[in-house]
């Protein structure tokens, strides 16, 4: 419920760049609206600021350098607090804050500017480090909703209009005559500096320009910044391109992008600069989080393309940063493959009415038959599965799914790496089954007064899952492990199950460079179980990566349970086992895993002052 109160000064902040200032127009629209009379003045940075030039949203724009204001240790740079001093010269009513306080030191500066401003009325999103507001909507994370659907309730708190207000940019005259006669594909083979990991193989995106302009001889036109991958796509190109890379101003590619007939590129500012011209979009997400930032447009035509990888998004989900970079493999940008992206071209440039689409291809789901209940343990979910639930369940996958589903032995050690490892967080909450492996599980769960019905181990879960599958006839694929090691836990196994059908062993690794061979092998093998042993979570990362290539209905990494099976390692005792101080024998056999153990007492603590969260 927005205020009817008038203000005469309100100061607003947006210090990301050009795509989240972008994204920030349809709430600066809304809030021009509510408050015509306004002095409206913005913070932002120097270099996305000309997007929003002599259009009325804002009355004087205040810049500070991109660079040097986003660190978490900005408020101790002399010059940032100049600029900061400076705002006590005017009389602020408000101020408004279009960002999330992710960095608790980092938020020192946004409470620095809001004191400065001697705003009464300081506005912003709620996660706990919002302190220093007055006036709040809840923050549920990145992509719990769109940023710019984000910053639109914000402002309704200020009597600003809920409708969907299309962003809006600078639009300047384009360098580039239209020929109405030939189709114009525009494409931005970039991401801007702030993560790499974002951007499409350059040879895929010449391949694409090569092949469209063979079907419609269109005119392409590679734009973007001087630190972008515009030469290098044209450099593999056969076809003619007119490359403007570097050679326009913000508003002049806005011109140029008005004038084409479809724009494709990954996740950039570039992309929501498109959007708001209401061209039809291709834009392609991997390790950024596409709930978040894909293009707002609720009147235009865009198609978003992601493999599916269950680790994709890793950057900005939830309340973190996670792994702005990505990972080294970058599959997710990799299993985008040329064919996907002619495919999305094809469909905008053959109909009239392509539907809005925000999410062209999604993540598997998990179907929700679960028998079984799960809870959270330190901000990560433990399924309290029995043994039999489990095969029920996998016979089920086996007959009926239609894609891999991804089952994790999660234990204390997993899910304390996992406090640090962004990436493999992000894959045991998508996960389809988190069995509970590790006695401190059940542990924590008794504590928390939800206890788990037994202890879920990949150990024993191997040796069952091969005895169900001579009974079931379901196909396994033994991948991982030192070489010879699954060969002959596969032996050992077969020698006790004769009906046994394992379909395929290799050692192989989990480097990038083999994942498409080896993805090859298991799905030519016409397996229905991928067991995985790389060691975590190497082995859990490596499933995430090609979950939507692999035909197999599961994939779960088992760590050393081929050592077991085949004697390398021997189990320890029964009564051990039944104790739970299998860990301990382990530790006795081999003593160079006391760093890992350490992670125990530290999971125990963490129970104990964090419990579920």
């Amino acid at each position: 419920m927005g205020e009817d109160v008038y203000m005469t000064r309100i100061l607003i902040v947006q210090t990301g760049d050009i795509g989240d200032l972008i994204v920030t127009t349809p709430a600066m629209t809304a809030l021009r609206e509510a408050h015509p009379d306004a002095h409206i003045t913005l913070i932002a940075t120097s270099h996305a600021a000309p997007v929003v030039m002599n259009m009325g949203l804002v009355d004087d724009i205040i810049t500070f350098d991109r660079a040097q204001f986003n660190s978490s240790t900005a408020f101790l740079k002399p010059k940032n607090l100049r600029v900061i001093a400076s705002l006590r010269k005017h009389q602020y009513d408000a101020v408004i804050f279009f960002r999330h306080f992710t960095l608790r030191l980092g938020t020192i500066k946004f409470a620095m500017i809001a004191f400065a401003s001697r705003a009464k009325k300081r506005y912003g999103l709620q996660n706990g480090n919002g302190w220093f507001l007055t006036d709040s909507i809840r923050d549920d994370g990145f992509g719990a909703k769109h940023e710019a659907q984000y910053w639109l309730e914000l402002v309704g708190l200020l009597g600003g209009k809920s409708a969907d207000y299309p962003t809006k940019v600078q639009m300047g005259s384009s360098p580039l005559p239209k020929n109405p006669h030939q189709k114009r594909i525009v494409i931005h083979a970039g991401s801007g500096g702030y993560s790499l990991a974002r951007r499409w193989d350059v040879e895929a995106f010449a391949q694409v320009a090569d092949e469209l302009h063979q079907r419609y001889h269109a005119q392409i036109v590679l734009v973007g910044g001087k630190s972008d991958d515009g030469l290098a796509v044209e450099a593999c190109m056969t076809a003619p391109a007119v490359n403007l890379t570097g050679q326009t101003s913000l508003a002049e590619l806005a011109g140029v992008i008005a004038d084409a007939d479809v724009y494709i590129g990954a996740d950039s500012g570039v992309m929501h600069l498109a959007s708001a011209t209401g061209v039809p979009i291709v834009a392609l997400f991997g390790p950024s989080n596409h709930q978040a930032w894909g293009a707002w447009s609720p009147n235009g035509k865009t198609i978003i393309l992601r493999s599916g990888s269950e680790c994709s998004p890793c950057s900005y989900v939830g309340h973190g940063i996670g792994a702005r970079e990505g990972c080294v493999a970058r599959t997710c940008m990799k299993l985008i493959t040329p064919q996907h992206v002619l495919g999305a071209v094809e469909t905008h440039l053959t109909s009239d009415k392509t539907p809005f689409t925000r999410v062209q291809q999604e993540n598997a789901v998990a179907d929700d038959t679960r028998t079984w209940k799960r809870q959270t343990i330190l901000g990560l979910p433990v399924d309290g599965i029995t043994y039999d639930q489990w095969m029920e369940q996998l016979d089920s996958w086996v007959k009926n799914a239609t894609f891999t589903h991804h089952v994790c032995t999660v234990n204390p050690e997993f899910m304390m790496i996992a406090q640090k490892d962004t990436i493999f967080a992000g894959v045991l909450k998508r996960a389809s089954i988190c069995v509970p492996d590790g006695v401190g599980l059940l542990w924590a769960s008794k504590r928390l007064g939800e206890p788990l019905p037994q202890r879920v181990t990949g150990s024993d879960g191997v040796p069952r899952i091969a005895q169900e599958a001579s009974e079931r006839g379901w196909k396994l694929f033994f991948l991982g492990a030192a070489d010879g090691v699954a060969q002959k836990a596969a032996d050992v196994l077969r020698e006790k199950h004769p009906n046994l059908h394992i379909v395929g062993v290799y050692a192989g690794s989990p480097s990038p460079d083999e994942e498409e061979a080896i993805v090859q092998m298991v799905n030519d093998s016409g397996a229905d179980i991928l067991l995985v042993a790389y060691g975590a979570p190497k082995q859990d990362l490596w499933i995430a990566r090609n979950l939507p290539r692999l035909t197999c209905k599961m994939a779960m990494g088992i760590g050393g349970s081929f050592d077991f099976i085949a004697g390398i390692v021997p189990r320890a005792p029964i009564w051990m086992q039944k104790n739970g101080l299998e860990w301990l024998y382990r530790l006795y056999l081999q003593p160079s895993r006391i760093g890992r153990m350490t992670r125990l007492p530290r999971f125990v603590w963490a129970v104990i002052r964090r419990g579920r969260h």
